[in-house]
């Protein structure tokens, strides 16, 4: 191949065409009932949820930032707590425990999976600790029973940002199902994303569902009675319709970024670029923990010149990104924080070496062939 291919970083137009029809007759379902917020069709949404996730309760949210805030609030973390989590991740993760007045706590992350370091957690925890917060990045969940065993050791809950992970397992258990609260997004790139903003929350304890159900709705039950003061985190119908009908399709998709995560291992091997197995190449791949089911939210690489890398890619039309290119230490929202350069090397490294190729399920052989062929070319160079 000679002439560039445009390649975008996801396709959701590709996507919507399998299933276009499907989806507006749920929508115009909501439409002609005119039940636009909660209700039956949530709750049917919801119970699906559930069920996929392999938990009692699923509890949808207005987004994947307010699942985290709502579950946060449950636990009643505020001003002098402590929440140990990850500095490399979307801001929302420390995002939500700064807004409750609390204090995010970082500890670095493993270099091979970029999910935090149960080893380096226990070290962090204080009398303030109130919660634990790892990140399933990229699809692929953190080392749980590492975690799970210091948090049951502490008595601490364990909330998992679960946003990019729907469907990934950790030794046979579902993302959001290992923790007291599962934190999901459904922004529309993720692997299971609505027409708009929506996230949930899932728990196998009933007290738990309880407290968010009520939170959601300004902490109130019976109505106009008010509990406790909650926020507005609520569903809407039309999207709760837009993702059951995805629902259905999701282990399909996944199946698909993960046979292409599978065809990327097979080209960047043969054109001499992968660093595994003893390879000489300069391009690691991503790392998949054995026995565990990884989705491929991103299908991220490590390599030399990162930057000039990614030009390179965007010149050819092929679209990629940094997740994440400053890691939370170093955001100058959290200076407040006294974090200095060089405290959290693997996230910092990570942050300056990572790249996201496209890896959506309707990728073709095409398309992939000229990705890798384009870095071979520039690593040529």
């Amino acid at each position: 191949m000679s002439q560039p291919i445009t390649v975008p970083l996801l396709d959701l137009k590709a996507q919507y065409a399998t299933i276009r029809e499907e989806v507006r007759a749920a929508v115009d379902a909501v439409l002609d009932s005119q039940q636009c917020i909660l209700g039956p069709v949530v709750s049917d949404c919801e119970a699906k949820l559930a069920q996929y996730c392999h938990t009692a309760h699923a509890i949808t949210v207005s987004s994947g930032s307010d699942a985290l805030l709502v579950s946060l609030m449950a636990e009643g973390i505020g001003p002098g707590d402590e929440v140990i989590t990850t500095p490399y991740t979307f801001f929302a993760t420390a995002g939500a425990v700064a807004r409750l007045g609390a204090k995010p706590v970082f500890v670095d992350i493993e270099p091979k999976t970029f999910n935090i370091n149960p080893a380096a957690i226990e070290a962090r925890i204080t009398s303030k600790t109130k919660a634990i917060l790892p990140v399933h990045l990229y699809g692929q969940c953190a080392d749980m029973d590492a975690i799970g065993d210091i948090a049951k050791r502490r008595g601490i809950p364990v909330v998992e940002d679960a946003a990019q992970a729907i469907g990934s397992e950790y030794k046979g258990r579902r993302a959001g199902s290992m923790g007291r609260y599962g934190c999901f997004s459904f922004f529309p790139s993720k692997n299971l994303g609505a027409a708009g903003d929506g996230g949930m929350v899932t728990t196998d304890d009933n007290a738990v569902a309880d407290s968010l159900q009520v939170l959601r709705v300004h902490g109130m039950k019976p109505k106009y009675y008010h509990s406790h003061i909650g926020g507005n985190f609520r569903f809407d119908s039309l999207q709760a319709a837009i993702i059951a009908v995805k629902l259905k399709y999701l282990d399909r998709w996944t199946a698909g970024r993960q046979a292409n995560a599978a065809r990327y291992r097979r080209l960047f091997e043969a054109a001499g670029l992968s660093a595994q197995n003893g390879g000489q190449g300069v391009v690691q791949l991503p790392y998949e923990v054995p026995g565990n089911r990884h989705i491929y939210n991103q299908f991220v690489i490590r390599v030399p010149r990162r930057d000039a890398l990614q030009a390179y890619l965007r010149e050819q039309k092929i679209a990629n990104e940094v997740y994440y290119p400053v890691p939370l230490h170093m955001q100058q929202c959290f200076a407040y924080l006294g974090h200095r350069e060089g405290e959290f090397p693997e996230s910092e490294k990570a942050a300056k070496e990572t790249l996201a190729l496209p890896i959506y399920a309707e990728l073709s052989d095409q398309q992939a062939e000229w990705i890798v062929e384009s870095i071979r070319s520039f690593f040529k160079k």
